[in-house]
């Protein structure tokens, strides 16, 4: 049995299904993202993994302890939240001190973990201040603190840079990233941002109408997706053909392309021109697909593409996949 097992995790609430017969094997160490839409069903999977939901069918295993019925505190798990839920009235170090109190360590051991996981979030010379002090990608870091000093067995991550800006986002995700590879700490987290979900995950669960339609690594689920859900959730999709339940797509990464004459590439007219900041999406239609088909072009190639009517493209990679 794997480090953490969930078998048949269901959810109902006044008689509508929430989540159905979810199960998964996850391993010690690994990045899990639970990603998928609002109101999905992840939020409330996170909830039930982590103890804080009660009145659902089906187990949990912790190295092979069956601790469905245990309450949170007597998992050794750890939630960050998306709203920080730090202790205004607290300074950082009083906040990640909170945790401690009731744990049996000495004063100068206190001191030491504080002191190694303030180094770790980079918030040493904040550790006096307060939260309303610090700015949200901050406030972030001193929540990831507060429940890493405590050593979780699993750390739990709801959502935990929705709230912030891009660059900040961009940070504090290559820091939690940098972290949990780290400590090695098996992580489960919940996102609705598939950029997030393909650079921070090990292995990705979509969750789609309270199911797992598929369970893989970034690479596997985006080039080899299950359903055309998964693949339309995952990225932009160019739908060449469809029939007998079935249909044919490419990527618009995938379409190679050409301002002049090459064999095996197809005439297609220029019909609209995007700027997507490092290149261009660019929509094209050629006679032999008989539609509208959604292609990049690198910025490099600026000057041909707005000036151009026609472009030469070829077609390569096809994904397969069911309806």
């Amino acid at each position: 049995m794997s480090f953490l097992t969930l078998r048949d995790i269901s959810k109902s609430i006044k008689k509508k299904t929430i989540l159905q017969n979810i199960n998964l094997d996850i391993e010690q160490g690994e990045f899990i993202v639970l990603l998928g839409p609002s109101g999905c069903g992840k939020t409330t999977l996170l909830r039930i993994i982590s103890g804080l939901e009660e009145n659902f069918g089906g187990n949990i295993y912790l190295e092979d302890e069956d601790v469905t019925r245990l309450s949170s505190c007597k998992h050794n798990f750890g939630m960050v939240f998306q709203n920080y839920a730090l202790f205004p009235n607290m300074t950082v170090e009083k906040n990640i001190l909170y945790g401690l109190k009731n744990k049996k360590y000495s004063s100068i051991e206190i001191d030491k973990k504080i002191d190694n996981i303030l180094e770790m979030v980079h918030m040493t010379e904040n550790r006096k201040k307060y939260p309303s002090q610090l700015s949200g990608g901050q406030q972030q870091r001193v929540a990831l603190a507060r429940t890493l000093v405590l050593s979780p067995k699993v750390l739990f991550l709801d959502e935990p840079l929705s709230a912030l800006d891009y660059n900040v986002r961009l940070s504090i995700r290559e820091q939690i990233k940098n972290i949990q590879r780290q400590l090695k700490i098996t992580t489960v987290m919940v996102t609705h941002d598939q950029e997030e979900a393909l650079t921070m995950a090990d292995k990705i669960a979509i969750i789609h109408n309270g199911k797992v339609t598929q369970f893989g690594t970034p690479e596997e689920i985006y080039m080899n997706p299950k359903d055309k859900y998964v693949a339309e959730f995952l990225g932009d999709l160019n739908i060449i053909t469809e029939e007998n339940n079935k249909i044919r797509c490419i990527r618009p990464e995938e379409i190679e392309y050409s301002f002049e004459v090459k064999n095996d590439y197809k005439k297609a007219i220029i019909k609209k021109v995007e700027f997507r900041g490092s290149f261009y999406r660019v929509i094209v239609n050629n006679e032999i697909y008989g539609k509208d088909i959604k292609m990049n072009v690198l910025y490099r190639d600026k000057i041909k593409v707005l000036n151009e009517e026609k472009i030469y493209i070829k077609l390569n990679n096809f994904l397969e996949i069911k309806v």
